[in-house]
């Protein structure tokens, strides 16, 4: 009874953190949070993104990883809701084997909990919960195509209950010639539990998700547009709404523009020069599950920066889930090539 009953405070206080119904439904549903400053400012999550200076793309995307990332550092750090704090970090390397390679470490932790009986009364001990996943990231590249994955050994500790898991994310992306324009397709957390929590517990799914992407950099302007398809694989992602308009209570579905739009993340990026980015996203499917009816105010928007500074760039990002409060986020990275002020702009990105 005590570990059914410790299992189930966790979940239900960490999953409405995450996406809302479509939450709870799996298991490492931390897998699914948005690691860098960049990427919350564009909604939430884009998978086409062409950028060279920016390892953690990869994270969303392991066909991203390109030759032009080797030797960067990227750290990441998210002050969330309710003493609930999760990071990034991750190191590109080259070897002799063919490919791309990165390594990082993803986590959360969900603080320190004071433990107590199943009826209420406290014992005086505490106990922490916090889940790890590695991330070890492979791509390659054919003709304008390149292709990668990334496989994730995950722990997932709640007091003394663990659970051992492993996934791995597919992508494949394809480069206009110019490389202005970025389409992706990308299988996310295909896996399985191997542990459970406990002894007898039967084994949860993951949040398998099939996302579908483009961006597109303007020719004569200093704008990029992004924009992702998620949750592929589930094309209802609400439950029908109550309508008490009427004396009954009558269940209302959402129309197929709704429909549609719970799946979309859109983003666009201002670019004024090499080293200055201005960024804004709009997330329906946030704004939708995180809401109040009475005012809507920003919810399910998001904006956001970065700058270069010699080796660093950093990224700044700001996301609205609900009226108590924003997630911000700040991403550093650092490129530890020694000739890397030669080439500020990779040869590759100049044709933008």
């Amino acid at each position: 009874m005590r570990k059914l009953l410790i299992l189930f405070v966790l979940q239900a206080f960490i999953y409405p953190l995450v996406y809302g119904q479509i939450g709870g439904e799996n298991t490492y549903d931390f897998l699914n949070l948005t690691n860098s400053a960049r990427m919350a400012a564009l909604g939430g999550n884009q998978v086409a993104l062409n950028d060279s200076l920016d390892l953690n793309v990869s994270y969303n995307n392991p066909s991203l990883l390109r030759p032009d990332m080797k030797n960067m550092l990227a750290i990441n750090y998210v002050d969330y809701f309710a003493g609930v704090n999760y990071g990034f970090a991750a190191y590109s390397f080259s070897t002799p084997l063919p490919g791309n390679f990165a390594v990082g470490m993803h986590y959360i932790n969900y603080g320190k909990f004071i433990e107590a009986l199943p009826n209420g009364e406290r014992t005086g001990a505490t106990f922490n919960a916090a889940e790890y996943a590695l991330n070890l990231i492979w791509s390659n590249e054919y003709r304008q195509f390149t292709y990668g994955i990334n496989l994730k050994p995950i722990l997932s500790s709640f007091e003394s209950y663990q659970s051992i898991g492993i996934a791995a994310d597919l992508g494949i992306s394809y480069f206009s010639k110019n490389r202005n324009s970025v389409t992706s397709l990308v299988a996310r957390n295909i896996g399985t539990q191997i542990s459970t929590y406990y002894d007898g517990a039967a084994r949860e799914s993951i949040p398998f998700d099939l996302q579908f992407g483009i961006s597109k950099k303007l020719q004569h302007a200093p704008i990029r547009f992004a924009a992702t398809m998620q949750h592929l694989q589930k094309w209802d992602l609400a439950k029908p709404a109550e309508d008490k308009t009427s004396t009954t209570v009558v269940l209302k579905e959402d129309n197929f523009t709704k429909k549609f739009m719970r799946h979309l993340v859109l983003g666009v990026e201002l670019l004024p020069s090499p080293n200055f980015t201005i960024r804004a996203g709009y997330n329906y499917q946030l704004r939708q599950e995180l809401r109040l009816d009475e005012k809507m105010s920003t919810v399910g928007f998001s904006w956001g920066f970065g700058f270069r500074v010699s080796r660093f760039q950093i990224n700044y990002g700001s996301a609205r889930y609900h009226l108590a409060g924003s997630s911000n986020l700040i991403s550093v990275a650092l490129n530890l090539n020694d000739g890397f002020r030669k080439n500020e702009v990779p040869v590759k990105e100049q044709t933008e």
